[in-house]
């Protein structure tokens, strides 16, 4: 039997990513030695809502430039590009798929951002790093691949110094049922492992947080699919990170992401955690 991460490893390093990003790039008539950080908008964004819900969850953190931020489950690294860039803070990605991490480090390159994002490959509940090392730690649709929630948590609090805040955007479990599969973190249950939201609060508590915004993006969730759809329908492009990391069920995945949104068999909660000093 696998090995979980390995498990997780094979559902997302679908092979040849940046391959494949290039090749859409060049085919929408972008000079790939002429990148910009921003051109990478559509592809950077693997969650619900895109580079608008980095914005956001950037904007409640309250950033300084020089913040230390660590991204963990930073897949392609668009985020901490964005925070590099935009904020000027000193940003970490931290990934368990080589080939995001790899991907993800070619990608700053390109846009000239080697010096500002680091990425490293690692699990999140070992992260390499010292305590106290950050003054932020981010996460956008992290936890749903975490079984061990407590450990997590506990290693989110310890990269933290004492009054950092943890901020996160990321898919729970709603009162509706089991969620539909394939979805686009795991295509059965055996990889997923969706908190609530009263064990989530219950595991920061536990890891001496105290909350100080919590807020469900399910609604704008909805409506934003709702736009690309109709974005489609005009002849449009899907949201490239999406379509091009979902692989060859792309489309279902992303009905029964809508359709488990809709029956609120899961929810999308945006907050913001503190580090309680012991």
């Amino acid at each position: 039997m696998l090995d979980p991460r390995e498990k997780i490893n094979r559902h997302y390093g679908v092979g040849g990513v940046l391959d494949s990003i290039l090749h859409t790039f060049s085919g929408m008539g972008k000079d790939l030695n002429q990148l910009r950080p921003k051109d990478l908008a559509p592809v950077d964004e693997f969650h619900v809502r895109g580079r608008q819900a980095t914005v956001e969850l950037a904007n409640l953190a309250g950033l300084k430039s020089g913040s230390r931020v660590l991204d963990i489950g930073c897949g392609l690294g668009g985020s901490v590009r964005y925070l590099a860039d935009e904020h000027q803070c000193r940003a970490t990605g931290l990934d368990l798929t080589r080939e995001y991490v790899e991907t993800a480090r070619a990608l700053a390159e390109r846009v000239g951002l080697s010096a500002k994002a680091q990425f490293i490959q690692g699990s999140a509940l070992e992260i390499p790093f010292a305590d106290g090392s950050f003054d932020v730690v981010w996460t956008e649709h992290a936890q749903m691949n975490i079984a061990d929630k407590s450990t997590f948590h506990s290693e989110i609090a310890r990269m933290l110094k004492p009054g950092g805040r943890f901020v996160f955007y990321d898919i729970l479990q709603d009162e509706g049922g089991e969620p539909y599969y394939p979805l686009p973190w795991a295509d059965d249950p055996s990889i997923s492992f969706l908190a609530t939201v009263e064990s989530l609060q219950r595991f920061l508590r536990e890891a001496r947080f105290s909350i100080l915004s919590w807020e469900d993006k399910s609604q704008q969730s909805l409506e934003w699919f709702a736009a690309v759809g109709e974005k489609l329908k005009k002849g449009g492009r899907p949201p490239l990170g999406l379509h091009l990391l979902m692989g060859e069920n792309a489309k279902l995945k992303s009905q029964n992401l809508i359709r488990n949104l809709q029956e609120k068999r899961i929810r999308i909660i945006q907050a913001m955690a503190e580090r309680v000093p012991p």
